[in-house]
Order: C-alpha cells, then structure tokens, then sequence
C-alpha cells in the first residue's frame, strides 16, 4: 500500500506541476500578444533586455537631438528671411544712392531720396534686431535683449555678443543656430575704415537731408560702400544656407538610424502574432487534452477492471 500511495502521489504531483506549466506558458503568450512585446522581464532574457535598455537610451538622445536640429533650423530659416529683406532694402538704397549721385537732380529731390534713405536705415534696424524661435535676438549672439541699439546721434550700435551657441546635432556634430549681426553687416569701406551697411545709408540720408556740399560725391561714395555691404550680407547668406543644409543631412541620417533601432528592437523584443498566435492555440490544445487525459486517469481504480 505505501507503494501505492506514493506512485498515486507522484502521478497528481506530476499532473499538477505540468498543467500549471502550460498554464503559466499560456499566461505568458497572452501577456506578449497584449503588450506586443516578447520580453515581459529582463529575466526572460538578460542580454536580450541589457540590448533594448541601450536602444531605448539611443532613442531618448535621439529625440534631443531632433529638437535641437528643429530650433536650429526654426531660427536659421527666420536669419535667411530677414537677411532677405535686408538685401532687398539695400538694393533699394542702391537705387535711391544712383539717383541722388545724378548731377541734374533738384536740392529738394535729393531730400525725399534722403528722407527715403532715413526710412530703410529705420527698417534695416528692425530687421537686425528680429527675434529668434525663443524670442531672443536673431543677430544678437547669446543677447536676450536687442542686437543693435541708437547712439546720441542716431546711429545703429551693436549691442550683442560676439558669438552665437552652437546646438548638437548627434553624433558629435552640431550647427550654429545663427549670426552675430557685425558677421554679415560690418565691412571696411572704400577708405579702409570699419563701416556697416547701416551706418553707410544712415550718413547718406542725413548728407542728403542737410545739404552737404557735394552730395553727388557722397552718393558716389556711398554706392561702392553699399556694394561691399551686399556682397557681405551676401556671404552670410551662404553661410546660413550651407547650415540648413547640413541640418537636413543630419536628420536623413539621424533617421535612418532611427529606422535601423526599430527594426532591431522589433527583432529583439517585439511580439511575432502570428507565431504567438499559433503557439498560443497549441498550447491551450495541450492543456485542455492533458486536463481531460488527468480527469480520466485520475478516477481509474484497480475496482474498474474487477
């Protein structure tokens, strides 16, 4: 009888522990068809989950550097607009510069073209002092306030930093979001002292305005000045669209590495349905033959066979 006892003990003992093996097996292929993911513990598989945790760091840096690449470019587009009007503003102080360097026009002409003159200075001060995605100084470097200011005399002043912030991009690379204005305003004029664009329209206006002596010599003048001037703002327009560009060569690049993690992380760690699925159904069939194989046996007696 002990016998007996103990081979009957051993058979439920054995019967119980392989159907909550099924069970438990079950339980883990539903949970991985609700969560989509293979891994539901890093204990599942160590090197498996060690893999996901790396990517999933790669990730999160990858989206920093995705919103640094955004304000970049947010602030870099805003910088070729403005610099676009500037030279548009320019241009057009060329032409107000030939017509006031003409001899034959009148004193009072020469006025409403200095008078015009004094409206772009004003407007060529609004532009360089245009704000940025975060409302801080475009031309302005690292200013939270105006990059260029009004002396005593009514001349525009540059009140900025001498630099502006670079911001990562991944990878170790990174863009300058910007340009201090002086990089694409300031220039040596046709004398050899240092000049701006501004300051050239500005002094123009006001020869035109208060009867210089020889305003066609100044109107000469002014021209070659604010022919550097536009080829200088002409460079730092280059400049800003070569950093575009090089933004969007990053983001291509950070995106396909993006799609690369995905597959990998896919590959590791995410639910195969179809394969689960069938797994899934497999494993219930087991279960529920083992359970009714147990029912039968379990109520054979030596009594059966008498």
């Amino acid at each position: 009888m002990p016998i007996v006892s103990t081979s009957t003990s051993a058979f439920y003992e054995r019967a119980r522990a392989d159907m909550k093996d099924l069970r438990s097996q079950a339980e883990t292929l539903q949970a991985q068809l609700g969560s989509g993911e293979k891994l539901t513990r890093s204990s599942d598989d160590p090197v498996a989950a060690s893999r996901l945790r790396a990517l999933g760091r790669l990730e999160k840096l990858s989206e920093i550097d995705a919103a640094n690449a955004s304000r970049a470019n947010a602030d870099l587009t805003l910088a070729d607009a403005a610099m676009s009007d500037m030279a548009d503003a320019i241009i057009r102080a060329q032409e107000l510069a030939a017509q006031a360097a003409n001899g034959t026009i009148t004193d009072s002409q020469r006025t409403a073209i200095g008078q015009e003159l004094e409206q772009i200075f004003g407007n060529l001060v609004g532009l360089s002092n245009a704000r940025d995605s975060n409302g801080h100084a475009l031309f302005g470097g690292e200013s939270a306030g105006d990059a260029y200011g009004l002396d005593a005399g009514g001349k525009a002043v540059y009140v900025g930093t001498p630099n502006t912030s670079n911001l990562p991009l991944g990878e170790g690379q990174s863009v300058t979001r910007s340009m201090p204005g002086p990089q694409f305003l300031s220039f040596t004029d046709t004398s050899g002292n240092p000049s701006d664009t501004m300051a050239t329209i500005k002094a123009l206006a006001v020869a035109l305005q208060s009867g210089t002596p020889d305003p066609t010599g100044a109107a000469r003048e002014a021209l070659g000045n604010l022919q550097t001037g536009l080829d200088t703002l002409t460079t730092g327009q280059t400049v800003i669209g070569t950093r575009l560009a090089w933004i969007e060569l990053t983001d291509n690049r950070r995106i396909d590495l993006q799609e690369l993690r995905q597959t990998e992380e896919s590959n590791i760690g995410a639910t195969d349905i179809a394969t689960t699925i069938a797994t899934l159904q497999e494993t219930l069939t087991v279960l529920e033959a083992s359970q009714a194989s147990f029912t039968k046996l379990a109520g054979l007696t030596l009594f059966d066979k008498l």
